[in-house]
This record gives structure tokens, C-alpha cells and sequence, in this order.
């Protein structure tokens, strides 16, 4: 069988925003510098509510991902860090030693993205100037060298883009054989490398038919080569107590962007010759009259920023339902985030995380294992009861 399983429990992970935040897009208006201490709120809001892990972003536009997941290492307990290794711009031997030596750092808590980079333009500025058929060859090449030197291999290489020869890694990393390799890759190139290398098969926020069709289409390709991944989607979200409440916060969001500065992001993602990039810049091309794509999935992220470019809007049933509906075409992982990341952190763990079967540790229980009172004490004397609890009085 190789259509997707549906997924019985999601794992859910947030966004550490290390190219900056705000409270809307395409202008400095509530805007936020990603500092390190800013950061550090995010990192340590998402870990005490229960998040299974958090995506660093990677590119000319952020902070690295590697120095700042390091820096979050010892601050958190149980959250796992998404960081990405560049085939191309890294060594597969460098990249294996700096994997090990996080996932030694973190106890077991990393796990690796796999990012070609989509952007000529950027790939120039850093030196690596391969058509996009060719840097995922290279990508195809570092992850089989990279992936041997993680399993504690002695590798001698020779490729057409790469070669090795007595390659060791004297640390190795905490899990075995080696962290958990997430990858996103629309094209025909792209999942034919998955197919063959990686651990989970990522998909940006398409309407569910759209992605039925990429997931399953990736699946029997793994499939013909004797394998099989799961898979995760990435998105943001927006929601709110009530779905018009949800709608207005959607619209908030983009009300300081201009003509001008639309049309200048479209033109950049135009540039691109990544085909995920291609098929989120479909959903609505560049126009505000058609961002509802799909049942509470809005594309309004998308007119100024790349990547993940749609969001999850309603009440927080609504949004639970459609994560649902996403799991029920195999999505296991949701890679979530929202503006401002801080706050939308908090209101979205409060909100839809009862409602939707996960993986992860359960909101408002203390490192010891003892729930305290959960909102602000009655008149200094008695507890609020908890969502399906007694009320009990405060000792």
C-alpha cells in the first residue's frame, strides 16, 4: 500500500522568528527585532506549553539557525530545534560534525531540515550558482555522505558534485542513526531525492486536494524504491475565540500593505525558481480579491512573504477541524506559526490544543509533574476549576 495513513496524533511545532516579527506585514508599524532575548520568550513560551518542537528559518534574512538553536540549548527542556543543513553551501563532513555536536548539546532533541534554496538570486550571493535540477543532485550526494558519517561510517565518496575520501565522525550524535531529516521539495527532482534519503516529506499550506495529490504522488515514488516517510505541513495560523473575531485579525494583518510593496515581493517570488514557491504564489497571484483558497485557509501571508504563505483562520474548532482534515490525508507534523509569534504562541496552545489529538507534554504541568492552579485566584481564596476539572480550593 502506498497511499499516506492517516495520522492518529500530530505533532505540532511553532516558528522562532529570526528574520523579525510584528504585528503586521510589509511595514515597520509594530514591528519587533528578533533579539536574543526575544527569542529566548518564544523558545521558552513554546517548551513550557507543550509544543513538540520549533522551525528555525534559514537564509540571508536570518539570524543562523545553528548559533541560535545552540544558544536555546540549555534554557529549554524537552523541545526539539528544526534547523537546516544547505547542501552546497556546507560541507557534508562539516554539517555531520555540526549535527553530532547539537544533538549532543540538545540531548537528543535535534532535528535536521534539508534546504536546497530556491532563490538564484540569494544562491549567487552565496556562491552557488547551479540550476535547480542540479543542486538537488548535490543534495541527493551530501545527504548519502552526511548520512553515513552520522551512522558511524568511514566514508570514501567520489560523485559528480562531491568527494570524500576517509571521511570520519569521531562524536557521534545522541540518536541513532542519526537525527530525523525533514525536507521539502515540490519538484519531480526534489522528491526523487525524499524518496531516497529523507525521514519526513514536508508540504507547504495548500488546500487539502492540492495536497492530497503531492503527498500521495511522493509516497509512490518512495514507494517504487522500497521506502516510505511521513509527513508534515507548514503553515500559520490565525485564531481567534470566534470566527468573525478570526476574519478581522486576518484582514488586520495586511492593512498597511501597499500596491507597491505587493508588487515588489511578487516580483522576487517570480524570480524564483523553486516550484513550491511557484504553487503558493497560484493560490492567489498577488491579488487581494482571492485569498480564501480554500475552507479557513487564507492566503494572505503570501503576498509579501515567501515560503509557507497561507494561514489556518477561524474559531479554534474551525482550525481543529481542518488540522483534522489534514490528518486524515497522512499529515503526522504541523510546523504552525503566527503574528506576533509571542502572544499567537500562548493563544494558540490555549485555544486548539484540547481539541486536537497530539503528541507533546500537557499545558499548565510544572518540570515536576504538579499542576498548579490555572488562571488568577477567585478573590485571593478559591481556584478557578480547570477545563474538565473540579473547582478546588487554594491551599
Amino acid at each position: 500500500m502506498t497511499s499516506p495513513t492517516p495520522a492518529q496524533r500530530a505533532n505540532i511545532l511553532w516558528f522562532l522568528p529570526t528574520h523579525g516579527d510584528g504585528r503586521y506585514l510589509g511595514t515597520p508599524i509594530g514591528g519587533r527585532a528578533s533579539s536574543p532575548a526575544y527569542l529566548r520568550q518564544i523558545a521558552q513560551a513554546a517548551d513550557e506549553l507543550g509544543y513538540f518542537g520549533v522551525l528555525l528559518p534559514t537564509g540571508r534574512s536570518c539570524e543562523d539557525s545553528w548559533i541560535v538553536a545552540s544558544s536555546l540549548a540549555h534554557l529549554t527542556e524537552q523541545l526539539r530545534f528544526l534547523v537546516a543543513v544547505r547542501p552546497g553551501l556546507q560541507s557534508p563532513t562539516v554539517a555531520a560534525r555540526m549535527t553530532a555536536t547539537l544533538d549532543r548539546t540538545l540531548q537528543g532533541r535535534l532535528l535536521i531540515n534539508v534546504v536546497t534554496g530556491g532563490d538564484p538570486v540569494e544562491n549567487k550571493g552565496d556562491g552557488v550558482f547551479l540550476a535547480h535540477d542540479e543542486r538537488y543532485a548535490v543534495t541527493h550526494e551530501f545527504l548519502t555522505v552526511y548520512k553515513q558519517l552520522l551512522s558511524g561510517e568511514t566514508v570514501n565518496f567520489t560523485g559528480r558534485h562531491i568527494r570524500v575520501e576517509d571521511g570520519r565522525l569521531l562524536f557521534p550524535p545522541v540518536q541513532s542513526p542519526h537525527p530525523p531529516l525533514y525536507f521539502g521539495g515540490s519538484s519531480d527532482a526534489g522528491i526523487a531525492v525524499a524518496a531516497e534519503t529523507v525521514d519526513k516529506y514536508l508540504t507547504w499550506g495548500e488546500p487539502p486536494a492540492q495536497v492530497a495529490e503531492k503527498i500521495e504522488r511522493a509516497a509512490i515514488v518512495a514507494a517504487a524504491r522500497g521506502r516510505r516517510f511521513t509527513f508534515g505541513i507548514r503553515l500559520h495560523v490565525i485564531v481567534r475565540e470566534t470566527s468573525e473575531a478570526a476574519w478581522r485579525a486576518a484582514d488586520e494583518l495586511i492593512q498597511h500593505l501597499d500596491d507597491k510593496t505587493i508588487a515588489a515581493a511578487q516580483e522576487t517570488f517570480q524570480r524564483m525558481d523553486s516550484v513550491g514557491q511557484q504553487r503558493m504564489r497560484a493560490l492567489h497571484g498577488g491579488k487581494r480579491d482571492q485569498l480564501v483558497v480554500s475552507p479557513n485557509l487564507w492566503a494572505g501571508v503570501g503576498l509579501v512573504r515567501g515560503g509557507a504563505g497561507t494561514a489556518l483562520v477561524g474559531n479554534p474548532q474551525e482550525v481543529a477541524d481542518r488540522i483534522k482534515e489534514y490528518m486524515a490525508l497522512g499529515i503526522d507534523t504541523f510546523i504552525l506559526s503566527g503574528y506576533p509569534h509571542l502572544e499567537e504562541a500562548y493563544r494558540f496552545a490555549e485555544l486548539v490544543f484540547p481539541l486536537v489529538p497530539r503528541e507533546g507534554v500537557e499545558l499548565s504541568v510544572d518540570r515536576l509533574g504538579r499542576a498548579g492552579p490555572i488562571g488568577e485566584i477567585v478573590a485571593n481564596d478559591r481556584a478557578r476549576a480547570a477545563v474538565g476539572g473540579s473547582q478546588q480550593a487554594a491551599s
